[in-house]
């Protein structure tokens, strides 16, 4: 996405003399007050704002959803598709089979439909979200995408998903994430979602494009993701296992090699918002 442009102002013409006055033609002066100002931010798409801001309320009557043993669930909706699966967590905090097979095929790349399995430990990550802001779901605006050519994206691991958590500012949510240890964290304040991913070394980046376009994002809080590892570690935590696709896979007949592309250490995501005003 692209980023916002800064403008640069022209080299100053030289001063008059002090007490000189250059003169002004009143066409000009009209000209000059009416002449369209320069835009200082990205423009947003019509009704963009008004959506970003719908993904945050909180309707009506609506709750978390629990169990018959009063764990809450995880609730999943996603913004493009429109489309909603609710997993039980364990008391482990593990999802069964068929409910890794459903999020898998929730959280399919948009366009082509293809599916790939999602690391168990982001979805505990997104549980740990939804349950500490008590919320009643996560609205998913990207989640499996399939890697471009030479891209590392998590994204294309089933490692990364782009939300926001309705009732909460995308801000509050990005601060608890950080804290959490192992994690990338991006905030897109003009697509106005938040990205999260597991990763073996935490990264946090802000991205201020508009939505859309190419990405543009800068590293933040450095000191912040290394205690946040360290204090990871220090309650007995550990990073995620190197990416195979095959310790994915529920069939054990699944043999596919460890992926020889990098994770995302010191890049931010490649994220495009898929949804439409």
């Amino acid at each position: 996405m692209l980023a916002l442009c800064c403008l640069v102002g022209a080299t100053p013409a030289a001063q008059p003399a002090p007490g000189a006055h250059a003169a002004v033609s009143p066409a000009k002066a009209k000209a000059s007050a009416t002449k369209p100002a320069k835009k200082t931010a990205a423009a947003l798409p019509k009704g963009y704002a008004q959506m970003r801001e719908s993904w945050l309320r909180v309707g009506p009557n609506v709750a978390p959803e629990f169990d018959e043993t009063g764990r809450q669930k995880l609730v999943l909706y996603t913004l493009n598709g429109r489309e909603r699966v609710t997993l039980r967590v364990s008391a482990e905090g593990g999802f069964s089979a068929s409910d890794l097979a459903a999020a898998a095929q929730l959280l399919r790349s948009p366009g082509s439909g293809a599916t790939h399995p999602i690391e168990p430990q982001l979805l505990q990550t997104v549980y740990a979200l939804q349950t500490y802001f008590a919320a009643p779901e996560v609205r998913v605006i990207s989640g499996y995408r399939m890697p471009k050519h030479g891209g590392g994206s998590n994204h294309g691991k089933g490692r990364a998903l782009d939300f926001v958590i309705p009732g909460v500012r995308n801000e509050e949510l990005a601060s608890y994430a950080r804290s959490m240890g192992f994690k990338g964290v991006g905030t897109y304040p003009l697509s106005g979602f938040v990205h999260v991913d597991i990763r073996d070394r935490s990264y946090s980046w802000v991205d201020s494009s508009a939505p859309g376009k190419r990405n543009r994002e800068r590293g933040v809080l450095g000191d912040v993701a290394a205690a946040s590892d360290a204090a990871a570690r220090a309650r007995g935590e550990k990073p995620p296992p190197r990416y195979t696709l095959s310790a994915l896979m529920p069939d054990p007949s699944a043999t596919a090699p460890e992926s020889d592309v990098p994770d995302d250490e010191e890049d931010g995501d490649d994220d495009e918002l898929e949804t439409a005003p």
